[in-house]
């Protein structure tokens, strides 16, 4: 059943083709930094903010994020977690991802497993998610132990897509990782959308307009910008790469 983030996550999606996430990296960030992150981001036209990371452990200083968060936007927060630490009961909805290409069972169906209980429980929006990690994969793909399908392999990234479609998962993720040097490539992102009619996402290495733009021109639904968040000195560049995707697809 789709829940009403999801449904204002693809109405965005049909009214301004591609749209922009702002991801708050809730081990590194101290809350009042998140909120005050989160808002110039909401500014800048982000539809959502995602919270989460590669290492967060700190259930608490999650939640504080999430709730500092909260009081000062009015877009969702949505969860973004790599373990069953990365769940408040405080967020609008949650990925509930499955890391497809990891070698370890653990983070393709055990800590969703864990977590299934506490998002029952905290009556939180689920959203089923296929996270598919493209080359290195910078830290989730040490973390998660993920098998990165080679960048110039694009068939091989279908397969997994065409999976979790068959599985019924309604949104892919290709992430390239933080702190990578470049983002998952047109050839890839174009081969998905030819085999996925899903939400598709796109993070990792977008670090401007162009990054951007090339992106949702290959076929993005959404793309999602995290580390140039953390340098005060790239934080304008948001307003452009937001601007930048407007209408690009149609």
């Amino acid at each position: 059943m789709i829940g009403r983030i999801e449904r204002y996550l693809r109405r965005e999606v049909s009214r301004n083709g591609t749209i922009s996430f702002a991801l708050i990296d809730s081990e590194n960030t101290p809350a009042e930094e998140a909120a005050r992150v989160a808002s110039y981001a909401e500014k800048c036209g982000v539809k959502s903010i995602l919270v989460g990371g590669s290492t967060a452990i700190d259930q608490l200083e999650l939640d504080k994020i999430v709730k500092n968060i909260k009081k000062i936007t009015k877009i969702p927060v949505i969860l973004f977690p790599s373990n069953v630490t990365g769940i408040s009961p405080n967020a609008d909805a949650i990925l509930f991802g499955s890391l497809l290409n990891s070698e370890n069972p653990y983070f393709i169906i055990e800590a969703q497993a864990l977590g299934a209980l506490m998002v029952r429980k905290y009556g939180l929006e689920a959203i089923p998610m296929g996270y598919i990690v493209i080359g290195e994969g910078g830290a989730i793909g040490f973390i998660g132990r993920a098998r990165g399908i080679p960048p110039y392999k694009p068939d091989l990234v279908a397969m997994y897509a065409l999976a979790a479609k068959y599985m019924g998962m309604r949104f892919v993720y290709l992430e390239a990782g933080s702190g990578v040097t470049s983002h998952v490539s047109s050839s890839i992102i174009t081969k998905i959308r030819d085999v996925f009619d899903g939400m598709l996402i796109v993070g990792g290495g977008i670090r401007d307009s162009k990054d951007a733009i090339e992106v949702a021109r290959a076929g993005a639904d959404i793309i999602v910008v995290g580390t140039l968040l953390e340098n005060k000195e790239l934080m304008p560049k948001l307003s452009e790469i937001v601007e930048g995707v407007k209408n690009v697809r149609g």
